[in-house]
């Protein structure tokens, strides 16, 4: 058996294997990236996302959010002047903010549906089930990747039955229809729907919130999930909606997954959400990855909607406040 000589340096040289892990990682993705002729490398699309969403930033606030110098920001303009440009700051017309292009916007659907969408089950094969101390996790990646690299697992899973997308203006129509459905079908739009699904950029997205899509190859956007900044900290979890023509497919799972993935990722740590008890399905997935039901969130939020009656906050499953899908408001 090869004796890995860098693992045996101990936890001293941790920064030299995360490298030569990140190396090899971003080496399989960059293969993927150009078989679909995408023009932006791995380690590009870390800044390409933080403005995707969290909107225009100077540089130093894209250095702050991304945890690396300001100069490596600056250098990585370079290479993405045409999906990348500098703007006047609406807030200060003295100072100067990046934001993405038209192209840039565009290669990011890209990025998220073609590229995303292949690399994330294949990084989850190689994490799964690790636990215990890290050091040894580590050692388990690093070994799995020796017996099957990235580009293989990618390859082997072939393309990918659905993605998550993130919301862009030409996805409001579908935001609307899918929720409407949903809540038609089942009670009535009130006064918070209508509002909701009728500006969804100015009442969630640029309030710090976030709209997700599901797709498929075949059927287009069938899901949307949305995370809107409430008060006090408190983030809610509304307008998940999985079309009809959809149903079956285990899309409410894949979105409400991918939907709290993606609040961890920027730190919303007190989510709630507020339903009613006709939606016993939606009810048990929510169940199963992790809300209980939470009368306190009931009565600060209840009254939101006349339909509601059910009222969850999320616990981690595994955390210590810890002992198929169609909606929620």
């Amino acid at each position: 058996m090869e004796v890995d000589f860098l693992a045996g340096l101990g936890v001293g040289f941790l920064g030299s294997r995360l490298k030569r892990l990140a190396e090899r990682m971003q080496a399989d993705a960059g293969e993927v990236a150009r078989s679909l002729d995408l023009p932006v490398m791995p380690a590009q699309m870390s800044l390409l996302m933080t403005l995707r969403l969290h909107g225009p930033m100077t540089v130093g606030e894209v250095a702050e959010r991304l945890g690396v110098a300001q100069p490596t920001v600056t250098r990585a303009l370079g290479a993405l002047e045409e999906f990348i440009e500098t703007r006047r700051s609406p807030d200060d017309q003295r100072a100067k903010v990046l934001a993405l292009t038209e192209k840039g916007e565009a290669l990011l659907v890209r990025v998220q549906t073609q590229l995303l969408a292949r690399i994330e089950p294949a990084a989850a094969q190689l994490v799964e089930g690790l636990s215990g101390d890290f050091m040894q996790g580590l050692a388990k990646v690093e070994a799995r990747l020796a017996e099957s690299s990235m580009l293989k697992r990618i390859e082997a899973a072939g393309p990918p039955a659905m993605w998550v997308r993130d919301f862009s203006d030409d996805q409001a129509e579908a935001f609307h229809r899918i929720n409407a459905e949903w809540i038609q079908e089942m009670f009535k739009l009130e006064e918070n729907d209508i509002a909701l699904l009728s500006r969804p950029r100015e009442l969630i997205l640029d309030k710090g919130g976030v709209v997700l899509f599901a797709e498929t190859p075949k059927l287009g956007v069938v899901g949307t999930c949305a995370l809107m900044v409430s008060k006090d900290g408190w983030v809610e979890l509304t307008k998940m909606g999985v079309l009809k023509s959809a149903r079956g497919l285990k899309v409410g799972e894949f979105l409400l997954a991918k939907t709290l993935e993606r609040a961890s990722s920027l730190g919303m740590d007190k989510i709630y959400l507020l339903t009613n008890k006709k939606c016993g399905p939606a009810i048990h997935l929510y169940e199963k990855l992790g809300f209980v039901h939470d009368a306190e969130i009931m009565q600060r939020f209840g009254a939101r909607y006349a339909r509601c009656d059910v009222a969850m906050s999320y616990q981690p499953v595994g955390s210590p406040r810890n002992g198929g899908s169609r909606t929620s408001t």
